[in-house]
This record gives C-alpha cells, sequence and structure tokens, in this order.
C-alpha cells in the first residue's frame, strides 16, 4: 500500500488531531512496510560499544531484520568488524553508505581510512563519509580532517564523498563544504529542543540552511530520528506516541519533497547513554533485543 494515502501534508505534517492511536499505529505500519530511503545500522548487541570486536554472524541477523524496509544502509566505521557491514548489504542487494570513523587517535584514524578506501576500491561503497562530527566534537582541525578528505577523493575518484555533521556547520566551514562531492548534513529537532508539533518545520529549515550552504550540491539528510524514552530537553519530549509521530513525518515529507534522509536509528544502543544520557539507549525502530518497538 503506498503511503501517498497520506500526501496532502501540512507545513508541520500529518494532522493527527483526527486519528486515534489505533489509527497513528495503522499509518506507522503503512509507512514502514512501504520503505524507506535508508537506514542508519546500529550492530552493537547489548554489553557490547564502540572498541568491541563485532562478528559476521550478529550483523548478518540484524541485516535480514532490516531488509524489507530500507533500500540503502549507514555505516559508520570500517575497523572492528565494522568492514563487513557493507560486504554483507551488498549480499542482500542493499545499497551503502560506509563511513570512516575519525576521531583523536591518530593510529585508528589511518585504519579507517585505508579501510574506507579499500573498502571502495572492492566495489563496496557507494557514498564514502570521511568522519562524523568531528567539527562538533574538536576532535581534528579543520585542516587535519581536510587532509584526509582529499586522501580519500584522490584515491577513490567516481564515488561521491563527503563529511557528515550537523547542517550548520557547512555554512560555517566553507572549505569543508568546497572539498565535499555530497552535502551530508544531519538534523536532529530533538537535540535543539524543538516539539514535535513544530519538528517538522524546523527539520526543513536545517535542510534547507545545508542547501543555501551547498551552492548546488545534492544534500542528503544523514540522520534523523526521536527517541521514544528517557529526558525532556527543551520541548522535546521522548515518548513512544511522539517517536512514531515523528517517524510518519519524516517519511512522507522525504517521499513527497523526494529527498533522501537515512533514518536513526534500527536498533536500540544502551552503551550510548554514557555520551548523550538516558535517551541515547532508544533512538532504534528496534529495541535491543531486535524486536520491532512500535
Amino acid at each position: 500500500m503506498s503511503i501517498r494515502t497520506e500526501k496532502v501534508m501540512s507545513l508541520a505534517g500529518v494532522n493527527y488531531a483526527n486519528k486515534t492511536k489505533r489509527g497513528v499505529q495503522n499509518l506507522f505500519k503503512r509507512v514502514l512496510n512501504n520503505g524507506m530511503h535508508g537506514l542508519c545500522f546500529s550492530p552493537y548487541e547489548e554489553g557490547q560499544k564502540p572498541g568491541t570486536q563485532i562478528t559476521e554472524e550478529q550483523i548478518r541477523r540484524r541485516i535480514e531484520l532490516i531488509v524489507p524496509y530500507t533500500k540503502w544502509i549507514r555505516s559508520f566505521s570500517c575497523t572492528e568488524g565494522n568492514e563487513m557491514i557493507p560486504r554483507v548489504a551488498r549480499e542482500y542487494g542493499l545499497k551503502t553508505f560506509v563511513g570512516a570513523w575519525l576521531g583523536d587517535n591518530s593510529e585508528i584514524n589511518k585504519l579507517e581510512i585505508s579501510g574506507l578506501i579499500e573498502l571502495a576500491k572492492e566495489g563496496f561503497v557507494d557514498i564514502a563519509a570521511v568522519g562524523n562530527e568531528v567539527m562538533y566534537r574538536g576532535d581534528l582541525t579543520e585542516d587535519e580532517l581536510l587532509k584526509f578528505m582529499y586522501e580519500v577523493k584522490e584515491a577513490i575518484p567516481g564515488i561521491p564523498i563527503g563529511y557528515v555533521d550537523a547542517y550548520y556547520e557547512f555554512t560555517k566551514r566553507p572549505k569543508i563544504t568546497e572539498a565535499c562531492d555530497v552535502i551530508l548534513a544531519n538534523c536532529y529537532p530533538f537535540w535543539e529542543g524543538c516539539s514535535l508539533e513544530y519538528s517538522l518545520v524546523y527539520m526543513k529549515e536545517m535542510y534547507n540552511e545545508a542547501v543555501r550552504a551547498g551552492n548546488g550540491k545534492k544534500v542528503i539528510i544523514t540522520e534523523t530520528g526521536w527517541p521514544n524514552f528517557g529526558s525532556s530537553l527543551g520541548g522535546a519530549h521522548p515518548s513512544r506516541e511522539n517517536a512514531i509521530k515523528y517517524f510518519i513525518n519524516a517519511q512522507l515529507w522525504s517521499e513527497e519533497a523526494n529527498i533522501e534522509m537515512f533514518y536513526f536509528s534500527s536498533f536500540d544502543e544502551s552503551w550510548k547513554v554514557g555520551s548523550e544520557g538516558d535517551v541515547g539507549a532508544y533512538w532504534g525502530l528496534w529495541d535491543k533485543d531486535e524486536n520491532l518497538k512500535y
């Protein structure tokens, strides 16, 4: 069933005032079954975190769960077993958006970059991301990041490369924007304390800022989502109902406006509580035990 049954959207999204809880739930199912452009892939099982060596078996099991619902998969690292994600994804017919995770460890950075280049040369990369929110965290200088970006561009001509960060960084950092073949923008109304009612309007503003910064380059929304549990942030309240409504609004808008979007995320990840507070563990469409939450 096509989600175009809800194609007449208001600026702020679907009008939920005339929908029962069951009606919203049924709409969620239709939207999910219609399929997403892309999904951010969470490989870590309970008790695992970055630094844990992940296995092909767990990657394969989780990809089998999500493959009916997405055309693309996004991975975040090319070490510690993560390099198997795009290889396995290809077996299931998924397109791959593959990231090298850059931080403040120069040796790991070298391994990530070489891993990304190797995967691309072997034909497992459709879009390459050199770093994720490195400027936001302050792990590298702008020049250090640019050096990595141009190294990858030179090594894998013909494959679009970019850098992933919050939408506003592409306005602030024109040298990085210039180095990108495609603008890879994270857009999170939740993390800026926006209420659910205005979240779609705000995400559109975020996207349009990245479009203006890109000056004609394609913009992909590389992360957006809403947690279903945890502490509120300003006017942004985590709940099952809000997470469902945000997902519906985001997917309907991205289809209607023909915007490529990677939803965050596939599975809940308990380890993220350490860096993001209690909400960090609850961004998945599936829970930590791999059950569809909604």
